[in-house]
């Protein structure tokens, strides 16, 4: 289901210029901007109240009544805490088993993400990270940080200048202190979306690092700040969102890097094995198949 952003952001040039600065306002501090008085709203946003009642009713709505219950409903779905979102599923959860809701939860998220995403923002997103000349650094909130941290793992064997940014937030202005134009900063925030992200967003993007967000379906503050935003729909039978999908991205992305330059990747990864080898980090392979199970790990991986 399209959020009232994406129909905003749909239909913005087909506005006319009062409407325009009406919809920026709107998605400057999306969704609160929208929740005043039509009054109120047409007054910050430097407007007619005409205006906004003719510009929602150009977006699809019936008045300006029907937009806002639009914007409380998408506010309600982005701060629900665990334990309300259980408690919804819940009553309206199926007899069926869970590994079955869950799984057509998941397939759902899959097959409505990847429809709204162009393979083109796709391909410019993996030829961006396999740039090797821009430095990279990733960093994610209380739970998106273990994605950042993946997605860290996989980048820094296929090239360098890989930067995972610490937990700690006191020292995240000193890797902003660092930060230059056109270097990438990889965000991962969902819902209930973490203020320090933001900050941290703004500041890298004020001096000039390319932001990539992954975030959910309702789209984070940050995407304001963002070059290329992926939105994964994350909505299953849980308390908890899932993360099922946005690794789906990852994992395609990680691929599309790593062919992009496999000759140079393949090198890496032998000198990482090398360096496996010599601290013992991993078990080797006993008996008389064992070099030829080494060869085999060394041809690309499928």
């Amino acid at each position: 289901m399209k959020t009232v952003s994406d129909i905003i952001s749909e239909s913005f040039e087909r506005l006319t210029r009062s409407e325009k600065l009406l919809a920026e306002y709107l998605l400057e501090n999306y969704p609160i901007s929208g929740l005043g008085s039509v009054t109120t709203v047409a007054e910050h946003a430097g407007v007619s109240t005409p205006t906004v009642v003719r510009m929602v009713q150009k977006l699809g709505f019936s008045g300006f009544p029907h937009f806002q219950s639009r914007l409380y409903e998408e506010l309600e779905e982005t701060i629900s805490n665990p334990i309300a979102k259980h408690d919804r599923w819940a009553t309206n959860a199926p007899g069926t088993h869970i590994l079955n809701r869950f799984a057509d939860a998941v397939h759902t998220n899959l097959r409505n993400t990847l429809s709204n995403i162009a393979s083109s923002d796709f391909d410019k997103v993996a030829s961006e990270l396999s740039n090797r000349k821009k430095p990279i650094y990733l960093a994610g909130g209380r739970i998106t940080q273990a994605m950042a941290t993946y997605f860290f793992t996989h980048l820094q064997v296929i090239r360098s200048g890989v930067t995972l940014i610490s937990t700690n937030r006191s020292t995240w202005p000193h890797y902003v202190l660092n930060m230059q134009d056109g270097d990438m900063l990889i965000l991962f925030d969902i819902r209930r979306y973490e203020r320090e992200m933001e900050i941290l967003a703004r500041l890298a993007s004020e001096r000039g690092a390319s932001i990539i967000l992954f975030t959910d379906n309702w789209g984070s503050p940050i995407s304001k700040y963002a070059k290329h935003t992926f939105r994964a729909n994350v909505e299953v039978p849980s308390a908890w969102d899932s993360s099922v999908v946005t690794l789906v991205l990852l994992e395609a992305l990680i691929e599309a890097v790593q062919n992009a330059s496999w000759d140079r990747t393949r090198e890496r990864m032998h000198e990482l094995e090398d360096l496996f080898n010599t601290t013992r980090l991993f078990r080797k392979p006993h008996g008389k198949d064992a070099s030829t199970r080494a060869q085999n790990g060394k041809k690309k991986p499928t």
